[in-house]
């Protein structure tokens, strides 16, 4: 005689929760996450497709970069059956981040989240419109932090820091879809597979916040430039007991006629301090690198044949 064995009755309760939760967050997500259609050329044929989501009710959506490059118009569809016209107003490769505005109101924007209080481990939820299906929704955790991926605009190239890396199922038309924490908050926009199983993000924090607000306010993001290549040199301990910190920024070369070069900076410089801000590694100089402080003058503190010298470098726009 078969004897049926119960489910434990902690395990059904988690389970549970768990779908519970997943059902809950979807519900919330979905009705704010189209899927969307870009024309290339002028053309009905030669086009794109991916994900958007809302960020305000009266039309601006986010969504990758790459998903409406060359593009200029499209078409979003939500779940709830509506199909309006898209204008792309603007997209920044460096980032992988474009803004989109339907014509039309009554949006359900997502509340934001930040990225950088996630942690290893927490549950994060995909949500996106694969090869045009809409409601695709992939549960899982973020299994790692302070990934970089590389990004290129014409002759400038980029990496952008603190990407989210996932085990959430993504597929080709999700890019640009949301990544949610389990308050339905966003704190990535979906942007690339980077393997079977492994999905990448790029983080809704302050300074792609900025960059999002640089997108719907004028279409384009202005970034300032110094002119120097460098990368994370830990601190020798004296050096780090001394400043608080254990790592700054190396200069490797300084470009000609830069402001860099203008200011002073020389190879082999360890950068401590920009504006009074410490940068340690790349991703801090790039934080810093926003439209705000072009033509500024910014003091700069380095490190030199183990004295420290004090500079004032004055950065330039990045040309588009």
């Amino acid at each position: 005689m078969a004897i049926e064995v119960l489910p434990d009755p902690q395990e059904q309760e988690a389970l549970d929760s768990y779908s519970t939760l997943i059902v809950t967050v979807a519900e919330r997500v979905l009705p704010s996450v189209a899927s969307i259609q870009v024309r290339r050329g002028g053309g009905e044929r030669g086009g794109g497709s991916g994900s958007a989501v809302a960020l305000t009710p009266d039309g601006f959506l986010v969504t990758s970069a790459h998903v409406v490059a060359g593009a200029a118009q499209g078409r979003a569809a939500f779940i709830d059956g509506r199909e309006l016209p898209i204008d792309v107003v603007g997209a920044d490769p460096l980032s992988d981040l474009a803004v989109v505005r339907a014509r039309a109101g009554g949006l359900q924007p997502l509340e934001l989240g930040d990225a950088e209080k996630l942690r290893i481990g927490q549950l994060v939820v995909a949500v996106g419109n694969p090869m045009g299906l809409a409601g695709s929704v992939t549960a899982g955790v973020v299994s790692g932090l302070g990934r970089s991926l590389p990004a290129r605009q014409g002759q400038v190239s980029r990496v952008i820091d603190s990407v989210i890396q996932t085990d959430a199922a993504l597929n080709p038309g999700n890019s640009g879809g949301a990544l949610v924490d389990g308050r339905a908050r966003l704190i990535g926009v979906n942007t690339a597979v980077a393997g079977v199983g492994l999905g990448l993000a790029v983080p809704v924090n302050p300074v792609t916040q900025q960059i999002l607000s640089a997108l719907m306010r004028s279409g384009r993001v202005r970034r300032a430039y110094l002119g120097i290549a460098g990368g994370k040199r830990p601190l020798p301990p004296e050096h780090a007991s001394r400043f608080g910190r254990r790592a700054a920024i190396q200069v490797a070369e300084v470009v000609a006629g830069s402001p860099a070069a203008r200011a002073g900076l020389r190879t082999g410089d360890l950068i401590l301090d920009i504006d009074g801000g410490s940068v340690a590694e790349a991703g801090d100089l790039q934080r810093l690198m926003l439209g705000d402080v072009i033509g500024r003058a910014l003091p700069v503190r380095v490190l030199r044949a183990d004295q420290v010298e004090e500079l004032t470098a004055t950065p330039v726009e990045l040309p588009a």
